[in-house]
């Protein structure tokens, strides 16, 4: 049994439902957009975390923004991928959550997002909460309370 069905919803925190970050696909800021495209393409992800060189969170890259940024008049620029970096196209206003933060906030936070990221009071990265980590654990209660 895991440690998430035996509490209430509301006893639950971000952080019994978070994937550490260990276990997430990123890129750092100074990574040129190549790379960049080439983890998300990999990963099967639209977006992942950016991380600064000691690993605090600045921000997230996706495809869309990657492909919006090379997209030229009659073709795809492919060779702006090497020139320009994440930190030129990142998107810095994410929502972030803690790992003390409670379930409600966190369903609050998925709402809009396929996954928010978690960090510590400095900054550092401890993963993300997604919303199938959500949707799960809602199906849990709502078929342990039914029976």
């Amino acid at each position: 049994m895991s440690l998430t069905q035996d509490k209430k919803l509301t006893d639950i925190k971000v952080g019994d439902l978070m994937i550490s970050s260990e276990k997430v696909a990123h890129v750092q800021v100074n990574n040129p957009l190549e790379h960049a495209l080439l983890v998300l393409v990999k990963s099967g992800y639209s977006a992942v975390p950016v991380l600064d060189a000691s690993y605090k969170l600045v921000g997230v890259v996706g495809k869309t923004i990657i492909l919006n940024q090379i997209l030229g008049l009659e073709r795809f620029e492919i060779e702006k991928l090497s020139d320009m970096r994440v930190h030129e196209v990142m998107n810095t206003e994410i929502p972030c959550l803690s790992g003390e933060d409670s379930f409600m906030k966190g369903l609050n936070a998925i709402i809009n997002h396929p996954f928010v990221c978690v960090a510590d009071k400095e900054g550092y990265f401890d993963g993300i909460l997604t919303r199938r980590a959500i949707l799960k654990q809602l199906k849990r209660d709502i078929y342990t309370t039914d029976l």
